[in-house]
């Protein structure tokens, strides 16, 4: 299977990454609309101020959304990596792999000492995934959340 993967926004793709978010977390995990909004405000928000220290990937499988994953500033030394998802029909290519490779290559060239992000319990697969590219759990929330009972996790990688 072959991807591109672009930085450049086009018309739908935010629409896209809030759609496959809420289709596919409510589909695998039960979380409800409340999820796809707690997607679509932060990404708006991040398009709309965008900086040179912050870029969102897309991943593209014949012209369709096959993944996105993003870094953001959380302040001049912290970078947090979001909107990390793989199209299940795109899983189990290195697609995920390669795009926190991306991100670390960029967080690295950025001259970020941290990378965190935050996932929840049910997240196995990519928590695999974070833990292989050198992150470790340093806190977890148990609560509900997007209707359901979650316990959020919170990773961090060292770049320094």
């Amino acid at each position: 299977m072959s991807f591109t993967l672009r930085h450049s926004l086009q018309p739908g793709d935010v629409g896209a990454i809030v759609q496959l978010h809420g289709i596919l977390y409510a589909r695998e995990y039960g979380l409800d609309a409340t999820f796809e909004a707690y997607v679509a405000g932060p990404l708006a928000d991040f398009v709309l101020r965008q900086g040179g220290r912050d870029r969102l990937w897309i991943a593209e499988r014949d012209g369709r959304l096959a993944g996105s994953i993003a870094i953001v500033a959380a302040s001049e030394q912290d970078a947090q990596l979001r909107w990390f998802l793989v199209d299940p029909a795109c899983r189990g290519c290195g697609l995920g792999k390669r795009l926190i490779a991306e991100t670390l290559a960029f967080s690295r060239a950025q001259g970020y000492d941290n990378v965190f992000l935050w996932t929840v319990s049910a997240l196995a697969a990519a928590a695999h995934l974070y833990r292989a590219a050198g992150f470790r759990k340093i806190e977890e929330q148990p609560g509900r959340r997007w209707g359901v009972d979650v316990i959020e996790e919170k990773y961090l990688l060292s770049l320094s």
